[in-house]
């Protein structure tokens, strides 16, 4: 499955208020677009974050749309941004925080987009071979 990280450099919140922390984070890897006028994007990882730590267990999106009273659509639409991103992941019909904690995704992430630029840069170099182009 495609992967898609999307990073944005957004200056952080000034004050240290959870939910604007998590609307932070979730703009910075582009989770909430314009037209998420509501913050459904932070609205459900905050829920996913907080039915994980409060249960330890894995929780589904029908669960997340009961919980923030919002049509399963739309909250599925902005789980498989996040399952896209590699924040989370799917085991069978339940949602799985990467490695556990918010800390761990992103550090999984950050191990992802490396293996990219790794690859990326290995094929840039074939291109430059063969076009004769020269490193500066």
């Amino acid at each position: 499955m495609p992967q898609q990280i999307i990073l944005i450099n957004l200056e952080k919140p000034r004050e240290k208020k959870l939910e604007e922390d998590i609307r932070w984070f979730c703009n910075s890897f582009g989770l909430s677009s314009g037209r998420d006028t509501e913050n459904i994007a932070t609205q459900v990882v905050h829920d996913l974050l907080h039915q994980l730590a409060e249960r330890e267990e894995k929780i589904s999106s029908d669960a997340i749309a009961d919980n923030l009273d919002v049509n399963l659509s739309r909250v599925n639409h902005h789980i498989r941004n996040l399952v896209n991103s590699g924040l989370i992941y799917r085991e069978k019909r339940a949602l799985c925080l990467r490695g556990g904690s918010l800390k761990a995704a992103v550090q999984e992430m950050r191990k992802d987009s490396e293996r990219i630029f790794q690859e990326l840069e290995k094929i840039a170099e074939e291109i430059d071979e063969e076009m004769g182009l020269k490193n500066r």
